[in-house]
């Protein structure tokens, strides 16, 4: 394995850009080849035998693109198929989901009661409660599924009155009272950070929201650190791939990267 190969990183759509671009900015020299599954998003309605499926082959694509290290850039997959894929993937491939590092920078935190909003695949796996409560059993976490707030968001639904509307709504609910932080679980969530942090302004509550795609880009600069791998100089261009095309897709991208950004349609299941 060279330092100088790129890094992979996959979700069912727009919100693993939320972790790439992060990288990117924390990481410049690192080569990213992203790919989004249009064609299955969203996943957090699917079964685990399916999220493992499409996570399987979706890593072995990364695998042929000589990828050092693959991203789970998505809290279902992270949650429903991390552990299998560590059971059938190289072993010199460095994989990092996107729920561990939450836990462990919550960990060296302060705080007692944690709020998780996430798909319902996420929440229903209870991985959130479970990987901080292994580090530290003091946390109460509160979870809520949020099952509209990624299909809004992959829409381009973000900053207005409509995400307004449904984030008040949901952030309103009894199951998340009381909380000093908030674990924005899914992906595709830090690009309504601010509106959730709005949320909680109006309302007068002290809460801090926590951007899981900033805690996920700190973690694999240490982690490539730690196994000799950070690039010392950009090698190629970002390749993003997607399994279908969308036009609500390409201009959600651009928020991240602009005109640079250029999408190519790999459907790795056709035949």
């Amino acid at each position: 394995m060279e330092n100088n190969q790129p890094i992979g990183i996959f979700d069912s759509g727009i919100g693993g850009l939320t972790v790439a671009k992060a990288i990117a900015n924390l990481l410049p020299n690192e080569r990213i080849i992203y790919f989004g599954d249009t064609a299955h998003f969203p996943y957090g309605d699917k079964s685990e035998e399916a999220i493992r499926s499409y996570s399987k082959g979706i890593s072995e694509f990364l695998i042929t693109q000589n990828c050092k290290a693959i991203i789970i850039a998505c809290n279902t997959a992270s949650s429903l198929a991390a552990d299998y894929l560590k059971t059938i993937l190289p072993s010199n491939i460095l994989l990092i989901d996107v729920i561990t590092p939450v836990a462990q920078f919550l960990n060296a935190q302060n705080f007692n009661d944690v709020g998780v909003i996430a798909t319902k695949g996420t929440v229903g796996s209870g991985v959130y409660p479970k990987k901080i409560n292994e580090l530290n059993s003091e946390i109460n976490v509160k979870s809520l599924a949020t099952p509209l707030l990624a299909p809004m968001i992959e829409e381009a639904f973000f900053n207005n009155s409509i995400s307004h509307t449904v984030i008040n709504e949901y952030l309103s609910q009894d199951e998340l009272s009381g909380i000093e932080a908030i674990i924005l679980g899914c992906t595709h969530y830090p690009l309504i950070e601010q509106e959730v942090a709005d949320f909680y302004n109006q309302t007068k509550q002290s809460v801090s929201v926590v951007n899981s795609a900033k805690v996920v880009a700190d973690s694999v600069q240490q982690q490539l650190l730690q196994s000799n791998l950070l690039s010392t100089h950009l090698s190629g261009e970002h390749h993003f791939y997607v399994s279908d095309y969308t036009s609500s897709f390409e201009r959600s991208t651009k928020i991240f990267f602009g005109d640079r950004l250029r999408l190519e349609k790999e459907n790795i299941w056709e035949v």
